[in-house]
């Protein structure tokens, strides 16, 4: 069971569960942070300091959060980063580029609702 970053994290990227990764298998997009799921090995300390709840086990994930698992896995492959599993979330691994359901995501200032 590997862990999976949903729609809480966009705009927000405290970046707590990158520190605390011992694998480094959580990668710096545009708009949001992305586990890169072949690297995870299921320990759960990003859960447990992520601000925003915004990480789950991907058998915990809220039916309208499913779509991130596959969101997460395909910001890896060659339509978005073309990372693959690069094995750490150094320096030369990170992007400006997000999944393009993120990419296409409005916008939402803190503390302004559009609704």
């Amino acid at each position: 069971m590997v862990y999976v970053i949903a729609s809480a994290c966009i705009d927000v990227k405290d970046g707590a569960c990158q520190e605390v990764c011992p694998v480094e298998c959580i990668y710096e997009g545009g708009r949001m942070m992305y586990i890169q799921p072949e690297e995870c090995i299921s320990c759960g300390l990003c859960l447990s300091v992520c601000p925003v709840d915004a990480i789950f086990s991907e058998d915990d994930l809220p039916p309208h959060e499913r779509r991130f698992q596959a969101i997460n896995a395909e910001f890896f492959g060659p339509d978005v980063t073309a990372w693959g599993a690069p094995g750490g979330a150094s320096a030369p691994y990170r992007s400006e580029k997000d999944h393009p359901e993120v990419a296409c995501r409005k916008k939402v200032l803190a503390g302004h609702d559009d609704s």
